[in-house]
């Protein structure tokens, strides 16, 4: 009998399932010197955005019981 995987706990508080069952994450590089990035580029930092095609089906596998 197999077991169920578990889900990566630490990947599960980073992505948010959106109504149609796509995977969402925050953008990366937005706070950490902040200070040395112009304004538009941390407006455009800010909210959140879909896990790209490319690493989809790994991050899908890692969190799919959530």
């Amino acid at each position: 009998m197999a077991n169920k995987m578990k889900s990566h706990s630490g990947l599960k508080k980073r992505v948010k399932r959106t109504a149609s069952g796509k995977l969402k994450r925050a953008h990366a590089f937005a706070y950490h010197k902040a200070e040395a990035k112009s304004a538009s580029r941390k407006r455009g930092l800010r909210g959140t955005t879909l896990v790209s095609a490319s690493d989809y089906k790994r991050i899908k596998q890692l969190v799919a019981y959530k």
